[in-house]
């Protein structure tokens, strides 16, 4: 959800620093996903508990879902599933308080982006997953890597894309960036609420893919993890998407006061032909324009590449407090599970992390959450370091300075340098 999003931006304020690894754990057994013999933890010889705490988000949708999963989950095993709602930006403090007392939870769940540093916390063990790793979507898998070790069973996928009013524009003429700027062009008319294009162009979670499509990054990934010393964003690309975003203000196409509420309203009520924001918004789109609403991935950029958007992944977590290591393995591969990734899917209208149900005929040929898929294909892992912290308030202050006008360039080296400086004074380098 965007809500989660936005949270999540306040959330890893509050977070420590450094990420750090441990030793891999795992599982295969009938249980779970289906898994190959020999690989990972098995639960063989390992005796049942007769319960396994878990604590899941605070949702009502979600909580719905999971239950259903957590009596199907006792009719095959005799364990009895213990849930407790939570809000996830809250359980690690609980986690951190409770955990070490016995009474934290043996699974629980979070974004992705966290990781790191509830790594360095110690508060969660890594997970194995032999072979059964490649049965998830390759970038909910890298999201939940840390220093080459899995330290997640993902769940969900989050990115974002485009939005249209089939009777204001067709997927064609917003399938490139040129399209879409002539759509701006032609039907903007600020005076009368009438847009061509609208999106939070000074939220840096949003105008990513426009920096990384060009080659800008926030830090550097060679394969072996984030380097927090390299930082992207004020290279030559991202000072070129810079300019792209500028270009959008200079032009009257976005208006600077623009937010996801005004956008939505605007766009609800038919003004607007194009906006991008994510799938959260699919119930009340759906509702406002009923069959004129459409989805696309984000538009091709000059150079032919599709942009890369920010993928979230909401992932469950093993406790390194759990004294039933295994069994949860065999729960969080149960949760996950193609039936019960479409369960979830139906009931939570989450988009699933494995990559069967992202390929099944429900989700790649949906008219409006099958775009979001594939734009999944193109979009990578926020950072899961807690380094990220020290990112957002830079860059969105350098989004504001790029609204109003001021030198790119200058303003995005000095994003990166009071990036460098806040990473400093964290400690975390």
């Amino acid at each position: 959800m965007k809500k989660f999003f936005a949270m999540l931006m306040i959330a890893v304020l509050t977070l420590g620093v450094l990420a750090a690894c441990g030793p891999q754990r795992g599982t295969d057994n009938a249980g779970g996903n289906s898994g190959d013999e020999g690989e990972g933890t098995t639960t063989e010889g390992i005796d049942k508990p007769e319960s396994l705490k878990v604590w899941v988000n605070d949702d009502e949708n979600q909580k719905e879902a999971l239950d259903q999963i957590f009596k199907a989950y006792e009719e095959e095993t005799g364990i009895k599933v213990e849930a407790s709602g939570m809000d996830m930006l809250t359980q690690i403090e609980a986690l951190a308080l409770d955990a070490p007392a016995g009474k934290g939870p043996d699974l629980f769940f979070q974004p992705h982006d966290r990781i790191g540093d509830i790594v360095l916390r110690g508060l969660a063990d890594p997970v194995d997953l032999g072979e059964d790793v490649n049965l998830y979507s390759e970038t909910a898998i890298n999201a939940v890597t840390v220093d080459g070790e899995v330290y997640g069973v993902p769940q969900v996928l989050e990115t974002y894309g485009m939005f249209y009013n089939k009777d204001l524009v067709t997927p064609e003429e917003i399938s490139t960036m040129e399209g879409l700027m002539k759509v701006a062009e032609e039907q903007t008319d600020a005076g009368q609420d009438k847009f061509g294009f609208l999106m939070e162009a000074t939220n840096f979670y949003f105008i990513y893919p426009f920096f990384a499509g060009n080659g800008g990054y926030v830090f550097n990934n060679d394969g072996s993890g984030f380097d927090a010393s390299d930082i992207g964003l004020a290279n030559e690309g991202a000072v070129q998407g810079g300019e792209l975003v500028q270009s959008w203000f200079d032009n009257g196409y976005i208006p600077k006061e623009i937010n996801g509420d005004i956008m939505s309203g605007l766009f609800t009520d038919g003004k607007v032909a194009t906006v991008l924001t994510g799938p959260w918004n699919i119930a009340t789109y759906r509702e406002a324009l009923g069959d004129k609403l459409g989805t696309a991935t984000l538009p091709t950029l000059e150079n032919g590449d599709v942009p890369k958007s920010f993928v979230g992944v909401k992932t469950w977590l093993m406790s390194s407090y759990s004294e039933n290591q295994e069994w949860a393995i065999d729960l969080m591969k149960f949760i996950t599970k193609y039936e019960n990734a479409m369960k979830y899917y139906e009931i939570a209208g989450e988009m699933p992390a494995l990559q069967e149900a992202l390929d099944s005929d429900e989700i790649a040929n949906d008219e409006l959450i099958g775009a979001f898929a594939e734009q999944t294909q193109y979009g990578e892992p926020m950072p899961n370091i807690p380094q990220m912290q020290q990112v957002w308030d830079p860059m969105g202050s350098a989004l504001q300075f790029i609204a109003n006008g001021d030198d790119v360039g200058e303003v995005l080296e000095e994003a990166v340098q009071q990036i460098e400086d806040n990473i400093a004074a964290s400690g975390a380098q």
